[in-house]
């Protein structure tokens, strides 16, 4: 029994220690995303990737020296593709030519996030960071409604890396893809389309 309290109570003063040490912020996120739709069936219609923009909040935790932590953001971001539905008749015949799809997301990353602190004191001008983790995306519009019908939510693996400049600005570049379909076509409804898209973007800290 005197084990098991000298145990918990270590436990307890370990994670008292860890909260002491841990650390929290927010800043101004904004960037820009190159995305394809990658359709399942690649031959039955053309696409290319196009360019949108990102902007939103970005809060990070830091766990003590070593340089662990989490981070969630909340960001508006368009997401493009140009689809040549003309190049078929199944859509040529209703009138649709070479047409740019936009998607309108509301984006809710949630990564584990790692920043290589031992630089001998020039972490305080410039610190490397990687991270991971799943993003949950909730369509707020999409175009060419008599086109294409989408998924209201949408989950994505994101990861990428940058890093801190000073201790308040963040530059990265990363990668995310959709786990689950993010475009259905109505005359076609075996063929449908996911997002692959690449990203940078910079981040202020307020503190």
């Amino acid at each position: 029994m005197r084990r098991i309290t000298l145990l918990i109570a270590a436990t307890l003063l370990a994670a008292t220690a860890a909260m002491a040490q841990t650390t929290s912020r927010w800043g101004i996120t904004a960037g820009a995303n190159y995305n394809e739709l990658h359709f399942k069936q690649q031959d039955i219609v053309p696409s290319t990737r196009a360019w949108g923009p990102q902007l939103g909040v970005t809060g990070e935790m830091n766990f003590g020296s070593l340089g662990f932590g989490v981070e969630g953001a909340a960001l508006y971001t368009l997401k493009q593709g140009k689809v040549d539905y003309g190049s078929r008749t199944v859509w040529s015949s209703v009138g649709a030519g070479n047409e740019t799809v936009s998607m309108h997301y509301l984006d809710v990353p949630l990564h584990l996030k790692f920043k290589y602190r031992r630089l001998g004191g020039m972490e305080t001008t410039f610190m490397p960071l990687v991270y991971a983790g799943p993003q949950f995306s909730f369509l707020l519009h999409g175009n060419h409604s008599e086109l294409n019908t989408y998924p209201p939510v949408n989950v994505y693996l994101d990861m990428g890396a940058g890093f801190e400049l000073f201790e308040r600005w963040q530059l990265r570049a990363g990668f995310n893809f959709s786990v689950g379909q993010t475009l259905h076509t109505k005359l076609l409804d075996d063929n449908v389309a996911k997002n692959r898209t690449w990203y940078v973007n910079l981040t202020w800290f307020l503190k």
